[in-house]
């Protein structure tokens, strides 16, 4: 079904539940996996992306359609992962580099993280760079979303976009020649 047809059967009162169903169905593994890529554990990223569609409940009448309806969600989930990293920062006043090396550990802890050492390697990569930096590399090189709906997303402009993206290739790539 697509993304018009669910907005037309959700502004129906008697079919929105149901649209509102398909649309988890159809984002819900997209978001799932946006959000664990930025928090790595995996009940923190299902919270999460219970969070994400709660507010898309909440606010999908008011949606305009200016934007993707997942460049939407996307938005959506970013934000709530970013604030959930920061959130338990500042709760348990933790730095930076202990957030980093917390999420390292329960990656390597995690039986659903798969793939072999230099995937790892990759992944404990990723936790080094900023929230923001981490979220555009994910929507860049995992989604291979195209600048201007990472822009959508992420509200920054395509031309700081490429810049983070760039250095955040450039710290990955610095770490992963720094470990071997």
């Amino acid at each position: 079904m697509s993304d018009e047809e669910l907005l037309s059967l959700f502004e129906n009162l008697e079919t929105r539940r149901n649209a509102f169903n398909q649309l988890v169905r159809k984002y819900q593994q997209k978001v799932y996996w946006l959000v664990r890529k930025m928090v790595v554990d995996h009940d923190d990223a299902n919270d999460i992306t219970q969070d994400v569609f709660i507010k898309a409940w909440s606010a999908l009448e008011n949606f305009r359609g200016d934007a993707k309806l997942y460049t939407w969600l996307y938005r959506i989930a970013s934000n709530e992962a970013i604030n959930f990293l920061n959130t338990k920062r500042r709760k348990y006043f933790i730095p930076i580099y202990d957030v980093e090396n917390e999420l390292s550990e329960k990656l390597e802890a995690d039986p659903d993280v798969s793939g072999d050492a230099i995937q790892l390697k990759l992944q404990k990569a990723l936790l080094k760079l900023p929230e923001k930096q981490r979220l555009v590399f994910n929507l860049k090189y995992f989604e291979d979303l195209p600048y201007e709906e990472i822009s959508e997303i992420t509200g920054t402009s395509v031309g700081a976009l490429k810049a983070s993206y760039h250095w955040a290739s450039k710290k990955i790539e610095d770490f992963l020649n720094d470990t071997d």
